[in-house]
């Protein structure tokens, strides 16, 4: 059952890029030039879908930020941000998203300088951090910086997880004597192997926690040899990363079972399966291209007679719920392939 995890292997020398951005901006300044900075675009608009590959990956469109009156404090910022990140790469410090900002407010505080700089909220510093990866073309998680550390709660009576740390000693967890406690996996860089005791049928990742952990404690795991996973909505690069490992080690059917609706579709069963616009530069190792949606579709409403009523677009909710299956059919390249249209 044992197979190799393909982890990505960090290519870049992320301090020597750093060092050469800077330098050049400040060779640009001293010539008395605009700096310029540049990302890759991650939006709808460049994305694009190809089943065969599996995930959406980005276009040649770039975010071009030119030094001028209105973008020198996101500019500044930028700069001010990388120089965080540096220091946590230097030190091996791992902050999440919400540390980095408190960081950023207490190096503030301290220095009346840097005042300009300030951060009105969290959403302007996960901004600052998000530019800086897709500048340089680098996962977030390789900066040190994740935005959740924790993986689906995962449950099974036949999982084996072993973790290799970072002082190069191995744990062993194994999933059967964790009673109703689900284990839970911190996001990469730790190194996880898998093996199980039994062949595993299926792995089903399911939405709502609670659905999962009703499954559990009717005692699904016990009566299948699967892995259940609960997905915590939305699901997060470490619920991503996690389902991407199960697959790839284990190379068992995956099954992600949820409402049928709009922003379920798009924001979580899509992102589970080919990632999201706002992750191009790394939906290769973040997603779960094998997974298959698992619950009613719309021709199920008639074929078994199901309750159901008709959208009333009036309505300020079912409005926008209807905007945003619309906008999905009409502008999400995952939506317009013809295998995920029905």
């Amino acid at each position: 059952m044992d197979k190799v995890i393909r982890v990505r292997k960090l290519t870049k020398d992320i301090p020597k890029e750093a060092r050469l951005l800077c330098d050049t901006m400040l060779s640009e300044l001293e010539n008395a030039n605009r700096p310029v900075l540049e990302a890759v675009k991650c939006a709808l608009d460049n994305s694009f879908y190809n089943p065969k590959v599996g995930y959406l990956t980005p276009g040649d469109k770039k975010v071009r930020t030119e030094l001028n009156v209105s973008s020198v404090q996101k500019m500044a910022r930028v700069i001010f941000m990388l120089e965080q990140l540096l220091m946590r790469i230097e030190t091996g410090g791992v902050q999440t998203y919400r540390e980095y900002y408190y960081i950023a407010k207490g190096a503030v505080k301290a220095d009346k300088r840097l005042k300009p700089l300030d951060f009105g909220d969290q959403a302007e510093c996960d901004a600052a951090i998000d530019f800086i990866g897709d500048m340089l073309e680098v996962y977030r998680e390789e900066l040190n910086c994740y935005a959740n550390d924790r993986g689906g709660q995962t449950y099974s009576q036949n999982l084996i997880v072993t973790e290799r740390l970072p002082d190069n000693t191995t744990a062993t967890i194994d999933l059967s004597t964790l009673g109703t406690s689900p284990f839970q996996p911190k996001n990469r860089p730790q190194s996880l192997t898998l093996k199980t005791k039994k062949k595993v049928d299926f792995v089903l990742v399911v939405e709502s926690e609670g659905t999962a952990g009703t499954l559990v404690t009717n005692g699904m795991t016990k009566r299948h040899n699967c892995i259940v996973m609960g997905a915590q909505g939305v699901p997060s690069n470490g619920v991503r990363g996690w389902c991407k490992l199960l697959q790839e080690q284990l190379g068992v059917p995956m099954y992600f079972f949820g409402d049928l609706d709009a922003y379920t579709m798009q924001n979580i069963f899509r992102t589970l399966k080919a990632g999201s616009a706002a992750s191009l530069i790394r939906n290769s190792d973040f997603s779960a291209p094998d997974v298959r949606f698992l619950g009613v579709l719309p021709e199920d409403v008639k074929r078994y007679d199901l309750d159901c009523y008709s959208v009333n677009d009036k309505d300020p909710q079912e409005g926008r719920s209807l905007k945003k299956a619309k906008d999905a059919l009409s502008n999400d390249p995952f939506f317009a392939d013809k295998k995920n249209k029905r």
